[in-house]
């Protein structure tokens, strides 16, 4: 179900099991921390995230009586599928006792998930809820109310701004909008340029995995440019990423396995390692040479172009880089 009718569910009853899933982590840490208050269980739950994750220890816990006559809340937040008889076991042992809840905040892909949902079904209780990337009203729809409940002094305007500023992160945005109520002053988009630190360099690695995914650029292009991105630093960001792909290419071929810090010197995410992986993989090594030719010799011509040429210029060069793919 969607976020409207799990809203709708919650006026009348609290599932017993829950899998959340989908492309807003706040939302989906915001209905984890509902069920926390909702459940008072706050001293009693047991939480499990990511590496932590351990099956026994769950079941375990799902299958005494709470210590101190409350509620068991289990809480699960994790990027890795759950084996199904696992799942079944979890959302069983939340039906069979009014003292027991299972909430699994999965940050997956969508195809993980939807493999998962059969674990969650009515007859025990369940329910699966996806979310999806909130559009630029919802967004501004709960940050006014988060900062009515800061008692934060803040326009629309500069609501809109702090989400370009932070790609639409709405984590982000909440996290500046309690460190912004401590000025106990009215907050303009000068005071959010002045004190927000900008996630542009995130925006251009979302904008340069979809040149690559062979998805729509110009939406995030113009948003990286509407922050006063340079166009010259864009393309160098390209000319980087081309780099890494080819460290990874190289060193995929020459050890048959991945290793991000002996090939970057350090270790990012586990995603972007996998995103960055997978493009290198399916891309021929002379096509990746020719892309970076392209971009050397498209920043010579970037470079000494009129200021008023070079944004068009710039989308010119990332749509042919783009085109060039095979």
């Amino acid at each position: 179900m969607y976020q409207k009718e799990f809203n709708q569910l919650l006026k009348t009853s609290l599932p017993k099991s829950v899998l959340f899933f989908g492309d807003n982590d706040y939302l989906i840490d915001t209905y984890i921390n509902y069920y926390i208050q909702k459940c008072d269980a706050k001293e009693t739950l047991l939480s499990l995230y990511h590496d932590e994750w351990d099956f026994h220890q769950a079941k375990e816990y799902l299958s005494q009586s709470s210590l101190f006559g409350g509620i068991n809340l289990l809480i699960v937040k994790s990027d890795k599928k759950i084996p199904k008889k696992e799942l079944d076991t979890l959302t069983d042992l939340a039906s069979r006792s009014s003292d027991n809840y299972f909430v699994f905040g999965f940050s997956g892909n969508a195809n993980d998930a939807k493999t998962m949902q059969s674990s969650f079904v009515e007859k025990k209780g369940g329910v699966w809820v996806r979310f999806y990337e909130p559009t630029l009203n919802e967004s501004v729809s709960i940050l006014q109310q988060k900062a009515t409940q800061l008692s934060l002094d803040i326009d629309r305007y500069a609501i809109e701004h702090l989400l370009m500023m932070q790609n639409n992160t709405l984590s982000l945005c909440v996290n500046e909008l309690q460190k912004l109520s401590i000025l106990q002053t009215k907050i303009t988009s000068k005071e959010i340029d002045r004190l927000v630190h900008s996630t542009a360099p995130l925006a251009i690695e979302s904008l340069l995995i979809a040149l690559f995914h062979k998805k729509p650029i110009i939406q995030i292009l113009h948003h990286l440019l509407e922050l006063g991105e340079d166009e010259v630093a864009i393309l160098r960001s390209a000319q980087y990423f081309i780099n890494q792909l080819l460290l990874f290419h190289a060193y995929t071929k020459l050890n048959g396995n991945i290793d991000a810090k002996a090939i970057l010197g350090y270790q990012p995410p586990k995603h972007i390692i996998d995103q960055k992986a997978n493009i290198a993989l399916k891309i021929k090594s002379q096509t990746l040479l020719k892309l970076y030719e392209h971009l050397l010799e498209s920043e010579i011509i970037l470079k000494k172009a009129p200021k008023i040429q070079k944004e068009a210029l710039l989308y010119g060069i990332l749509i042919r880089l783009q085109g060039s793919l095979e």
